[in-house]
C-alpha cells in the first residue's frame, strides 16, 4: 500500500521561536523542495493570508490582494506537488473547528498534521502582552486579553495561546498522534535545536542546511515597557498594522529609542493565577491526551516571578528618567536623518547639474547641425538683373 502524503501545519504558538523557525524554512526552501518537503508560496507574506484566510477574517480585505483565494492556493500549489509540505505561521492555531475541518478536507489524499510549539503559560503570557505592547497596545498586563469570549479572528487572544483551548479545537478534528506538541524553555542557548526538531518531526535530515544565526533579544524591561504602554495611549492616527509596525514597534520598541533594561517583571496574583491554572490544564491534557510530544513536559512548570516588580511599581521618576533618555536619542536620530536628508539633497542637485551641463553641450552641435540641414533646405533667391 502506498504511503499517503503528509501536510503540515506550523500553528503556533506565538513567541515559542516561530520568526526563527519560519526564517530557516525560507532560508532552506530549495533544498528542502530537493529533499521531498515543500514550502508552498512565492515569499513568506503567503502564509499569513492564507492563515487569515482560512480564519475567515476580514481584514483580509483590507490588506494588498497581490493573490485571491490565498489558502486556496497554497492548496492548489501542495497538490501539485509530488510529496510531503508544510505550511508554517502562528495564527493558525486560533483557527475554529469548522477551519480546521477545512483545511483537514482541502487534503482529501493526504494526512494533516499540526505543528505546536509551546512553552510555559506564565512566561509566555508575560511575553505576549509585551509583545501586545510594542506593537501599539495599551491594556495593562493584569487586563489582557481584552476581550474574554473566544473569536477566530482575534489572534491576540485566549484562542491563539491558551495551548489547552488550541489542543481542544484540533484535537476535536485531528488524531491526537498527528498533533506534535514540541516544549522548549523560556531561554533558548541554541535556537536551532527547534529548528532541529521541527525537522525531525516532518522527517527531513539537518545535514547540509542552514540555521539562522540566533535572533537579537529584544525584551524591554518593566520601565520601558509602562513608558511605551502610556506614550502609545496618547498617539492618534496608527491605527493601521503598518503604522504600528513601522513607528511604534519599529521605531520606538526596538528602534533604539527607548533604550531596554531587560528588568523581567510579573502580572498582579489574579492574573499570574489564572496562567497557572491554564498552564496547569494543558500540561494534564499532554499527559494523558495522547499527543505526540517532543521533547521534555517538565520545562512547562511555570517560572519563578517571586520578587519580580510589577508595572504599576514603577517610579514615576523612573519613567521620567527613560523619556528624558529617549528624547535626547530622538532629537540626535533627527538630526542625523536630517544631515543624511541635506546630504542627499545636495548630491542630488550636483548629479542633476551635469546633467544639465551634457545635454547643454550635446544641444549645441545638434542645434547647429539642424540648422545646417535647415539652410541646405531652403530655396536660393534669385537675383534680378536690373536694366
Amino acid at each position: 500500500m502506498t504511503e499517503r502524503r503528509r501536510v503540515y501545519l506550523h500553528i503556533g504558538l506565538p513567541k515559542t521561536g516561530s520568526t526563527y523557525v519560519q526564517d530557516a524554512l525560507w532560508q532552506n526552501k530549495p533544498a528542502l523542495a530537493e529533499r521531498g518537503l515543500l514550502v508552498p508560496g512565492r515569499y513568506r507574506r503567503r502564509h499569513l493570508l492564507a492563515s487569515l484566510d482560512l480564519r475567515e477574517d476580514p481584514r483580509l480585505a483590507r490588506r494588498a490582494r497581490e493573490i485571491d483565494h490565498p489558502w486556496q492556493a497554497l492548496v492548489d500549489e501542495i497538490e501539485s506537488y509530488d510529496g510531503d509540505a508544510l505550511v508554517s505561521h502562528e495564527f493558525f492555531g486560533a483557527a475554529a473547528q469548522h477551519q480546521i475541518e477545512r483545511a483537514r478536507d482541502s487534503f482529501p489524499d493526504a494526512d494533516l498534521h499540526a505543528i505546536v510549539m509551546v512553552r510555559d503559560m506564565v512566561s509566555l503570557g508575560i511575553s505576549r502582552w509585551q509583545e501586545w505592547v510594542k506593537n501599539g497596545g495599551g491594556t495593562p498586563i493584569d487586563e489582557y486579553p481584552r476581550r474574554r469570549l473566544y473569536d477566530p479572528t482575534n489572534e491576540w487572544g485566549w484562542g491563539s495561546f491558551d495551548l489547552a483551548e488550541v489542543l481542544d479545537r484540533w484535537g476535536s478534528v485531528l488524531p491526537h498522534e498527528r498533533i506534535h506538541v514540541l516544549p522548549m524553555a523560556p531561554s533558548r542557548r541554541r535556537p536551532e535545536e527547534l529548528w532541529h526538531r521541527v525537522l525531525d518531526v516532518v522527517g527531513v535530515s539537518p545535514d547540509g542546511l542552514e540555521s539562522p544565526p540566533a535572533p537579537v533579544n529584544q525584551s524591554l524591561g518593566v520601565v520601558e515597557l509602562e513608558l511605551l504602554r502610556r506614550v502609545t495611549r496618547n498617539l492618534e492616527g496608527f491605527g493601521s498594522a503598518v503604522d504600528r509596525g513601522h513607528w511604534i514597534r519599529g521605531r520606538l520598541a526596538e528602534g533604539g529609542l527607548i533604550a531596554g533594561t531587560g528588568e523581567r517583571f510579573r502580572p498582579g496574583p489574579e492574573k499570574l493565577a489564572e496562567l497557572r491554572s491554564r498552564g496547569d490544564r494543558a500540561r494534564a491534557e499532554l499527559e494523558s491526551g495522547g499527543y505526540d510530544v517532543v521533547g521534555d513536559i517538565g520545562v512547562l512548570e511555570p517560572r519563578d516571578v517571586e520578587g519580580l516588580r510589577h508595572p504599576s511599581e514603577v517610579t514615576d521618576g523612573e519613567l521620567l528618567d527613560s523619556a528624558v533618555e529617549s528624547i535626547a536619542r530622538l532629537v540626535d536620530e533627527l538630526r542625523q536623518e536630517t544631515a543624511r536628508a541635506n546630504r542627499a539633497t545636495r548630491e542630488s542637485a550636483a548629479v542633476q547639474a551635469e546633467l544639465d551641463a551634457v545635454r547643454a553641450d550635446l544641444a549645441r552641435p545638434l542645434a547647429r547641425r539642424l540648422l545646417s540641414g535647415v539652410r541646405r533646405r531652403l530655396p536660393v533667391p534669385q537675383r534680378t538683373r536690373s536694366t
